[in-house]
């Protein structure tokens, strides 16, 4: 199983630490452009300051909007990082009460409310898939279908032949294997599995 997950939906969360506010929202994302219009939708003009992070599989980015350097956007990308997220977005919001935190009051403030929201939020773990394509007879198709139906296996395109089927599919990588163990028995070893391109990550 994937140790890696992401959110399934939005979430909010809110604290108060030493009389300034802190709102945490986050989301799910699926690449810099969705990102950066959460961020510039969820950011409030009236607040004084809106920090943020992101982490999309090798990229990322964060903010301390105005904060001293290191103080908030790090914090929350460690906090998305810490938690095994993936493909996730945060920002949180201060609007000051009159009291200066310091730095490392900040970095617990910011990394302390984003983890908090991150650890609230509903989320669903990140499974590798590859896209494949195989042939059964008419007869097995059904079978087949009843065998798949706990894996994380979607079916892109069914393309009718004569006597058989060319199925192309998204299957779980770590069902590969089995796969073409199940295809195998089910065809009498006619079938095989064909790679149709690079590994890709989706969620279930």
């Amino acid at each position: 199983m994937s140790d890696t997950f992401t959110l399934t939906s939005e979430h909010r969360h809110e604290d108060e630490i030493r009389k300034s506010r802190f709102l945490a929202q986050v989301a799910p994302i699926s690449d810099v452009t969705s990102a950066i219009a959460f961020i510039e939708r969820v950011s409030d003009a009236t607040a004084n300051h809106n920090c943020w992070a992101y982490h999309i599989g090798q990229d990322y980015r964060f903010s301390d909007d105005g904060e001293p350097g290191g103080s908030a956007g790090k914090p929350i990308l460690q906090a998305i990082e810490g938690q095994e997220l993936d493909g996730v977005v945060a920002v949180v919001t201060r609007w000051f009460g009159g009291i200066k935190l310091g730095v490392g009051g900040l970095i617990r403030a910011y990394g302390g409310t984003a983890a908090e929201c991150l650890r609230q939020a509903s989320r669903t773990p990140i499974v590798d898939t590859t896209q494949v394509e195989f042939e059964l007879g008419y007869a097995e198709l059904p079978l087949f279908k009843a065998r798949v139906q706990d894996w994380h296996l979607g079916i892109e395109h069914e393309d009718f032949g004569p006597e058989r089927v060319t199925v192309t599919a998204q299957v779980a990588t770590r069902h590969l294997d089995a796969l073409q163990v199940l295809l195998a028995d089910l065809s009498r070893g006619q079938s095989r599995v064909r790679h149709l391109d690079e590994r890709n990550r989706d969620t279930p």
